[in-house]
């Protein structure tokens, strides 16, 4: 399954030069914050497939204006054709005006999902806005990542894992990496498409949403 991976910054070929044929064959839209709700929605419309997203730490104007036509996986487990997805946005807490968590309300929240997770088959692809700590952040405090994701993505061991937040001009920041339990993990500042291995989709019994939230 090809998947088109979004963050950070608006891109003119998702927007005023819509590329069709660079999207042809997307089946799944994933937001890893930071992204105005007009530009999800304008996204959405041009596209016409499935875009799911979570906030990202300058994303609390979507308290007065969520994305329309958009599916929130902020703090849930959902499905999609086969694939589990869960989503916790959010970074570190560097002031009260952002969407932001200390480390130890961050491995609470994770921790609740991963439990839901485990119980329930599993996760394919983890979806954040902060990236791990170590492994594609940054040392300024307002783009450190969360120590909780590397352990719980070592529990996990998601196929990929999503994230946003550290922009790819502001030094040397690697695309993807991959983490030592074998996840890939993909920076998808601006946009990045990648396909999901068909044999990594399972046939599972359905479940409910199930949110933290």
């Amino acid at each position: 399954m090809k998947i088109l991976a979004i963050s950070d910054v608006e891109e003119a070929w998702l927007t005023d030069h819509f590329d069709k044929e660079r999207l042809q064959g997307v089946e799944l839209i994933i937001s890893c914050g930071d992204l105005p709700a007009r530009y999800l929605e304008h996204v959405v419309t041009l596209a016409n497939v499935p875009l799911v997203y979570v906030w990202g730490n300058h994303d609390m104007g979507y308290v007065e204006h969520p994305p329309q036509g958009c599916i929130s996986i902020e703090g849930h487990l959902r499905d999609f054709h086969g694939i589990r997805i869960m989503g916790v946005g959010g970074s570190l807490r560097y002031n009260e005006r952002v969407f932001g968590f200390t480390e130890a309300e961050m491995r609470r929240r994770i921790g609740r999902l991963a439990l839901m997770a485990r119980a329930t088959g599993g996760v394919d692809i983890l979806v954040t806005h902060a990236p791990i700590r170590g492994l594609g952040d940054m040392e300024d405090l307002p783009h450190q990542g969360f120590e909780s994701f590397d352990y719980y993505v070592d529990k996990l061991r998601p196929a990929f894992m999503l994230h946003g937040h550290v922009h790819l001009n502001y030094g040397r920041v690697e695309r993807a990496l991959e983490h030592p339990c074998g996840t890939r993990v993909i920076n998808a500042c601006g946009s990045y498409i990648f396909d999901f291995p068909d044999d990594r989709i399972r046939a599972r019994d359905p479940f409910p949403v199930m949110s933290i939230a």
